[in-house]
């Protein structure tokens, strides 16, 4: 009569193996670094363009056209807006890469919260007197 192996009879591995195996493949993956070519710093520079250019369309650019507001007010009001983009941008990559990642989410979240204070500065209702 023939011998028919069941599933319990096949030798297991045992899980610190295993565990081992899994930990060599992870840092495997995260010592790769990845290549810096030319291609990939200007599609990293254009998506940030982009967003710079938003932010400056949406912050009020053709406002001295159309309103005629000073100029002094209008630049002022884009740096603060521009602050705060950088203090998004800065909690974005913190979260990203996972490098000093409370660090970065603090220091963009100071930076959001100094750009806001700046608006309400330049409305002449400050938050803190």
């Amino acid at each position: 009569m023939a011998k028919h192996r069941r599933f319990s009879d096949k030798p297991q591995e045992d899980s610190i193996h295993k565990d081992e195996k899994i930990e060599l493949e992870e840092q495997e993956i995260s010592s790769e670094k990845t290549p810096l070519d030319l291609k990939s710093i200007l599609l990293s520079g254009t998506k940030y363009a982009y967003i710079i250019g938003a932010v400056a369309l949406l912050s009020g650019i053709f406002t001295p056209l159309t309103l005629g507001v000073e100029i002094e007010a209008v630049i002022f009001g884009m740096l603060s807006i521009f602050l705060g983009l950088a203090g998004g941008i800065v909690i974005f990559l913190g979260i990203k890469y996972k490098k000093s990642t409370i660090m970065m989410v603090c220091g963009g979240l100071g930076m959001m919260f100094a750009s806001l204070i700046l608006i309400y500065q330049s409305t002449n209702n400050p938050l803190i007197n």
